[in-house]
Order: structure tokens, then C-alpha cells, then sequence
């Protein structure tokens, strides 16, 4: 369908309004939203896509704060998405976390998105990720993501950043959790939050000893220590980001992040695809039939996808 002239071109421009609503127009699978990424894609790759995550307390959306603070003194306009699974009526990070960040939000140069499970078809991390396109197609210098670093949606997120911070605290264990989320194999950054508790020296000898185990091949992750309430270490975590940054593009990391961002989206909305056309050639009283069958246990859900597939 064709592209309503108050939505595509005011999103170039980087308008809030026009952004917000093409966001949604994604989330909720609006009957236009393929044409609009059709539009925007060939602009697309400019922005920095900077992902930020690790256990909830770690002050994680403080820490976006003052990068994003940082960002604009340099004269960039920041997107800001942060994700979380929880819903925005039930409470949690998103409602405390995201008025604090509202501080913020009255800056132009600053667009800030929540990003959570419910009204995004085909997952968070797809939204997500169309939500980081269109950001990029509005214009804006540098793309924060911030997520709490749990599941695999969340997993997804990460893999769809140019550089990932993984932020730990001390005093809450973790060095434990570290190597449980097995988050060795994302960061690309350690950001020690809040450092100037006890125990800061004792997070930054367990990351350094699993670097050692680990034996990173290529670019070897610093440990940067910031004290976010106070605004101390974030130009210098900003300029580990940059250093990333540069390592990439000189080994062809970006390159490679790029087909394994595409190669995500593809599966993903294939797979997306494929169960929506499924579902709609064997019929809503097929779909609940097999369900029924796979839960009386006289189907097993293997043979009955081949079923449904055959039929399709």
C-alpha cells in the first residue's frame, strides 16, 4: 500500500511523532510496514549501535543516561531503545527506569522508545531491531540499546549491536552470574558500575580471569569502571566504544556483524512467515486440533508439524 506522504518524509527528517508511529506501525504488523522498510532500507547503516546490558540493579538505564548526556555535548543525536520483557502494566525496571530517563526525554536531539513484549508480533527482538533501522533511517548519530540481559530474546538484541557493554556491579556476585549467562561470549566491553563500592577490585580480577579462560581470539575486552550517578568514567568507557569501533572496520568485523544481523532477520521473519501461512492454509480448528492431540500426548509435536507442513 502506498506510503501515507506524512509519515515517510517527516521521518527522514527525524520528526518524534512520525518516528514513533512508524515504530508502531512495525510492532503491530500495520498493513504497511513492509512497503516502509522496503523505502528506508537503501539509507540504512549510518548510526552506531551501541547495546548495553547486564542483571537488573547493575544501573544500567543510568549508565544510558549519561552516554546519552555525553553523546548530545558532543553535538550527536542519540535513539535510545530500552527493552524489557515486562509489561507495562505489571510494574517493574520499565516504569521506575524509564521516567528517571525522562530527564532526558525533553531534549530534540534525544528520541527514547521502550521496547516490550506485548503488541510486538514475531517477537522483541524483531521489533527491536526494525525499531533500530528506523532510527537509523530518521537520522539519529548513535543508537543505545539497552536490555536487561536475560533470555533468549535478549540474546537476539545483543547480536543486532555493533559493540556490546556488559555492565556488573559489585556486591551482587556478578562474576557468578557472568559466567551462568555465559555473557563471556557477547561482551565486547566489561563496564564495572557503581565502582566506587567495595568489592570493585574483586569484579575486575573475576573478569579478568575469565578472559584468561575464555582466551579471546582477535579484539580482547577492556574493563572500564564508572561511577554513573556521578557522570565518572563515562568518557572514558565512550572511548573504549569508539577504539571497538575502529577495530572493527579495520578487521572487517563490521561487515561480518552486518551478514550475521541479516541472516537473523531473514530466518527470523522467515520462520515468522511460515507459521503464519501455515496456520492460515490448515485453518484455526486444524491448528486447535493438532494442539489438542500433541497435549493428550497421542501426537508428538515433530510428526505433527510435518503434518501441517505437507497440508500447507
Amino acid at each position: 500500500m502506498p506510503l501515507p506522504p506524512d509519515l515517510l518524509e517527516p521521518l527522514r527528517r527525524g520528526d518524534h511523532r512520525a518516528l514513533g508511529r512508524a515504530i508502531s506501525w512495525m510492532e503491530n504488523g500495520h498493513a504497511g510496514a513492509r512497503g516502509l522498510m522496503a523505502q528506508v532500507w537503501p539509507h540504512l547503516g549510518r548510526a552506531a549501535v551501541i547495546g548495553i546490558t547486564g542483571s537488573p540493579g547493575a544501573g544500567k538505564s543510568t549508565l544510558t543516561e549519561q552516554l546519552a548526556r555525553t553523546l548530545r555535548a558532543q553535538g550527536q543525536r542519540v535513539g535510545i531503545l530500552a527493552v524489557d520483557p515486562t509489561s507495562p502494566f505489571s510494574g517493574g525496571a520499565i516504569l521506575g527506569d524509564r521516567i528517571r530517563m525522562q530527564r532526558i526525554a525533553a531534549d530534540p536531539g534525544i528520541f527514547i522508545r521502550s521496547m516490550a513484549t506485548r503488541g510486538a508480533l514475531g517477537g522483541l527482538a524483531r521489533a527491536t531491531q526494525d525499531a533500530i533501522d528506523l532510527l537509523d533511517a530518521a537520522g539519529f548519530d548513535t543508537i543505545l540499546v539497552e536490555t536487561v540481559g536475560v533470555g533468549q530474546d535478549e540474546v537476539d538484541v545483543v547480536s543486532c549491536v555493533q559493540t556490546c557493554c556488559v555492565v556488573l556491579v559489585p556486591g551482587m556476585g556478578d562474576e557468578i552470574q557472568a559466567i551462568k549467562a555465559g555473557i563471556m561470549e557477547v561482551a565486547d566491553l566489561f563496564v564495572i558500575n557503581k565502582a566506587d563500592r567495595e568489592g570493585a577490585d574483586q569484579v575486575e580480577r573475576a573478569v579478568e580471569a575469565m578472559k584468561s579462560l575464555a582466551m579471546p581470539e582477535g579484539w580482547d575486552p577492556p574493563v572500564v569502571r564508572t561511577v554513573a550517578q556521578q557522570g565518572e568514567g563515562v568518557t572514558e568507557l565512550l572511548a573504549q566504544v569508539w577504539e571497538h569501533g575502529r577495530w572493527l572496520r579495520a578487521h572487517g568485523g563490521l561487515a561480518r556483524k552486518a551478514r550475521e544481523r541479516a541472516r537473523l532477520r531473514f530466518e527470523s521473519l522467515l520462520a515468522e512467515a511460515a507459521v503464519r501461512r501455515a496456520k492460515a492454509q490448515a485453518g484455526l480448528d486444524r491448528v486447535e486440533a493438532v494442539i489438542q492431540c500433541i497435549a493428550d500426548r497421542t501426537l508428538d509435536p515433530y510428526t505433527a508439524v510435518r503434518d501441517i507442513l505437507d497440508e500447507a
